[in-house]
């Protein structure tokens, strides 16, 4: 178990971009839950590409990521030297918190896991948390408007499938 399991521990730092990416995707789908990833360099911590996935299960209470789009996806980012920073979904009725299943299907300890949820239009819910080994710990997130040195991420949006 993780020390502070239940507690804040750690920050992802993400920038408006592509947090305003992730919160608009999730209210594209709704009433789906949205699903996709942040891709970023391997090592680094910071989020840099937005990959918007399909929900394969098309259901308001859970996703599943669409297996030939992932294995496309996770070998793109083994060519780009990157892996999954953000692994994110919406819940469409509940708050921003991972379920059983949200948690026993978490694969990538390294990886930040956002919830947004979208239950209440008018008010945004997104939250991060490491989930490792079964234990949930939400993390603080700060949103910046770029990353030190100037560095914007290039934000790569790929046509989601009319659903």
């Amino acid at each position: 178990m993780w020390p502070g399991v239940g507690t804040l521990a750690g920050v992802l730092t993400i920038d408006r971009v592509t947090y305003d990416a992730i919160v608009a995707h999730a209210r594209r789908d709704h009433p789906d839950e949205a699903c996709g990833l942040v891709a970023g360099p391997a090592g680094s911590d910071r989020p840099a590409r937005f990959v918007p996935m399909t929900n394969a299960e098309r259901s308001t209470t859970f996703y599943r990521f669409d297996s030939a789009e992932q294995l496309r996806i996770w070998r793109e980012m083994d060519d780009r030297d990157e892996e999954p920073v953000v692994i994110y979904h919406s819940h469409t009725s509940t708050q921003a918190y991972p379920s059983r299943t949200d948690i026993s299907y978490a694969s990538e300890p390294g990886a930040h896991y956002v919830l947004v949820s979208t239950r209440a239009p008018d008010e945004v819910e997104f939250r991060s948390f490491r989930i490792v080994e079964g234990a949930v710990i939400e993390e603080e997130v700060e949103i910046v408007e770029r990353y030190l040195l100037g560095h914007t991420p290039a934000a790569t949006v790929y046509d989601c499938p009319a659903g």
